[in-house]
C-alpha cells in the first residue's frame, strides 16, 4: 500500500527501514511525547519494526513516512480507531505531520467502515494539539496518569474526528 502526497510517500514498513526508523525512535526530541522512551539499540527498533510489519500484513493502516527517499517517521493507525504519528525533529515545523496524517485519514475514511477516529495526546504536546485542531479533531476528554514512560507518569487529552466532519473540510 502506497499513499502519495505533494511532498511525501507513505507506505507499509519493510526490514530495510530499520536504520531510518531507529534514527527517529532513538531521538529524545522525537520521542518526548511518544508511548515509549527513546530506543536504546537497533535490536529494540528491530522488534518494533517487526511488529509494524506484522501489523501491516494483518491489515493495519500504519505507514512509514518517506521524504525524498529518506524515512522520516510514521503515521497512521496501528489499531483503529486511534491515530498515531511521529517525525524526526529535523522535519518539524514544515507541515509534514499534517500532510502525512491527512493522507492516512483520507485512506481510512475511504477504505474502512469506520465512523470516527481518535487521538491520545500528552497535554504538554502543544504542536500535536494544534495539528489535531487544524485537521478538525475536537477534544473529547482527559485522564491523569495514563502512560508510564520510563518511570514517569504522563496524562492524556483525548480527541475525536468523525467521518462527516472530515468530509466537510
Amino acid at each position: 500500500m502506497i499513499l502519495r502526497t505533494e511532498r511525501l510517500v507513505l507506505r507499509h514498513a519493510r526490514p530495510a527501514d530499520l536504520e531510518g526508523l531507529h534514527a527517529v525512535l532513538s531521538d529524545p526530541g522525537a520521542t518526548r511525547w511518544w508511548s515509549t522512551p527513546p530506543h536504546g539499540s537497533l535490536d529494540e527498533t528491530r522488534r518494533w519494526l517487526d511488529d509494524m510489519i506484522a501489523g501491516n500484513a494483518a491489515g493495519s493502516d500504519d505507514f512509514v513516512i518517506e521524504r525524498d527517499g529518506v524515512v522520516i517517521g510514521k503515521a497512521g493507525f496501528w489499531r483503529l480507531p486511534d491515530v498515531g504519528y511521529i517525525l524526526h525533529p529535523d522535519h518539524w515545523g514544515q507541515g509534514l505531520a499534517g500532510e502525512a496524517v491527512s493522507a492516512a485519514l483520507d485512506h481510512v475514511f475511504t477504505h474502512r467502515p469506520i465512523e470516527a477516529v481518535t487521538a491520545d495526546v500528552d497535554p504538554e504536546n502543544a504542536a500535536s494539539i494544534r495539528l489535531l485542531a487544524r485537521l478538525g479533531f475536537v477534544r473529547t476528554g482527559s485522564a491523569e496518569r495514563t502512560w508510564n514512560i520510563g518511570g514517569e507518569w504522563k496524562d492524556s487529552l483525548y480527541f475525536g474526528l468523525d467521518r462527516e466532519t472530515w468530509s466537510r473540510r
